[in-house]
């Protein structure tokens, strides 16, 4: 038996990477053209939270909830956790980051302080790149019928949230912060790991 550091992420995928692309892709056949207003959505989230309309926050808070609640139930649990098992964790975790993002939601606004010119910026950046996210699939070769799409895929969503939550101020106390910000980051995290093992 080898030894435990002769291992390497590949070793521990339980799927080839076809596997899960045809999932994606039939996935996306399945509730299309769903992305449309998806993408429509976000980008007017987008917008009106760079343009700091302030009675568009619970909105935009609120419609990011569903969106986590929505992928991880209709991506991660009905179908990635078919070819995964640890996919079903990582839907749990969507679910506790779409209730605490309905709690930030519910909460009154003055809790929350006014980002600076810096996080504005990066949150922008952020949420751009959430929403085009799709063209690193098409500049690495797949077809648009695998696209990765906010509010369908995790890694989009998560980085699309990100940008938001920075746009639109972070909760006022460092657990509410931590557990906003880290749900997403580790979905990067392992969206990261897995596309890596993807490629080798």
């Amino acid at each position: 038996m080898p030894e435990w550091w002769t291992y390497t992420l590949s070793d521990f995928l339980m799927y080839a990477p076809r596997t899960y692309w045809r999932l994606v892709e039939n996935y996306n056949r399945d509730f299309w053209p769903l992305h449309l207003p998806l993408l429509a959505a976000g980008l007017a989230a987008l917008w009106l939270a760079h343009t700091r309309a302030v009675r568009a926050w619970r909105p935009i808070v609120l419609g990011l909830a569903g969106v986590w609640a929505w992928v991880g139930w209709a991506f991660l649990w009905q179908r990635y956790a078919t070819i995964n098992w640890a996919a079903q964790y990582v839907a749990l975790a969507f679910s506790v980051q779409a209730v605490l993002l309905a709690g930030m939601a519910l909460r009154p606004r003055h809790t929350a302080p006014q980002p600076g010119p810096g996080a504005r910026g990066a949150g922008a950046l952020l949420a751009a790149a959430g929403l085009v996210y799709p063209l690193l699939g098409l500049a690495l070769g797949r077809p648009p019928g695998q696209a990765e799409v906010f509010g369908m895929a995790p890694e989009p969503t998560a980085l699309f949230t990100l940008g938001l939550l920075l746009l639109v101020g972070q909760p006022s106390t460092r657990t509410g912060q931590a557990l906003l910000f880290y749900i997403p980051l580790l979905c990067l995290l392992l969206g990261a790991a897995t596309g890596w093992t993807f490629l080798n």
